[in-house]
């Protein structure tokens, strides 16, 4: 019997979210794509892996059975490539990443961790600045890789790296349980802390608003995103926020929920700079990154 490990993640990824359409943008394919992998691995293992409905699949009492072997297994594979991977050379290798201060400071930190038990011969340098000047950081060749909300530009490789999405942040008051969605038409005449137009995510922000018709109080306008989520917290009013910034709220008494009719995603990128070769161990860490973040949104649920 062939499997393929594609087919194994896809299975794994859809078992995690309940959702294919989910679990099809973590691996940047159609839902009908990550079906065919599905079917496919069912017809090879000869039994069905979900009791799918028209809005959520769930494991078949076989699926979970299979489902705890692949977990152990792939986890045993990544390591194994990783160890294999390994340069047989004594000196250290490093990689540059940037990326906003927000993500540095509870994203980043925990993921290089992680990677540290995998390749501790490998120094990641992490530096936090505003989106321009990681892009200058970027073409200057002091950075080797940024992450962030980036437009495209000419001397500049640019990919998508992961898909979030919009979400309402609100102050915890004593008995407050978190929405479980909010309608951008309940923002209408809702008192609303933004960040500067100059921001990617907040330029969507207000093409939505726009467009929807809502008209909220804007009472303060900053800078940084940790200083938004801090007025909430502090009941200034609230904020539209993208989903990565659900670990600052952690540390907060700030309740998020998803921001729905519509559901906004937009894509998070990954820059270098045009014509460099990257070190290989910048390929190691991204991947391993990717498969970080879509485990940990996909707890959290906010793909």
């Amino acid at each position: 019997m062939e499997v393929s490990t594609r087919q194994l993640r896809a299975f794994r990824l859809a078992a995690q979210h309940h959702n294919f359409a989910r679990a099809a943008e973590v691996l940047f394919i159609t839902p009908s794509g990550l079906s065919v992998l599905i079917k496919e691995l069912e017809r090879r293992v000869g039994f069905r892996l979900f009791d799918r409905t028209t809005r959520r699949v769930e494991l078949t009492p076989h699926g979970k059975e299979l489902l705890a072997v692949i977990q152990r297994n792939l986890a045993e594979l990544d390591a194994a490539i990783a160890s294999i991977g390994r340069s047989a050379k004594s000196r250290e290798l490093s990689l540059t990443l940037g990326t906003t201060p927000l993500v540095a400071a509870n994203i980043l930190p925990p993921a290089m961790r992680e990677f540290r038990k995998l390749r501790p011969d490998v120094k990641i340098q992490l530096y936090d600045a505003d989106l321009p000047t990681l892009v200058n950081m970027v073409e200057d060749g002091k950075l080797d890789l940024s992450l962030g909300i980036f437009k495209a530009m000419p001397d500049i490789r640019r990919e998508s790296f992961f898909r979030f999405s919009l979400m309402i942040a609100r102050a915890a008051k004593d008995g407050t349980q978190a929405r479980r969605t909010t309608t951008w038409s309940a923002l209408d005449g809702e008192t609303l802390i933004a960040l500067s137009p100059g921001h990617p995510h907040q330029q969507l922000i207000d093409k939505h608003l726009a467009k929807t018709g809502v008209k909220p109080q804007i009472k303060s306008v900053v800078n940084l995103l940790d200083t938004q989520i801090a007025l909430v917290e502090a009941e200034e009013g609230i904020a539209i926020i993208p989903s990565f910034g659900m670990p600052a709220c952690r540390n907060r008494k700030v309740v998020v929920s998803p921001l729905i009719n519509p559901v906004v995603r937009f894509d998070f990128h990954m820059i270098s700079p045009r014509g460099k070769k990257l070190p290989p161990e910048a390929d190691e860490f991204t991947a391993f990154l990717k498969s970080y973040i879509a485990t940990w949104a996909g707890r959290a649920g906010v793909l």
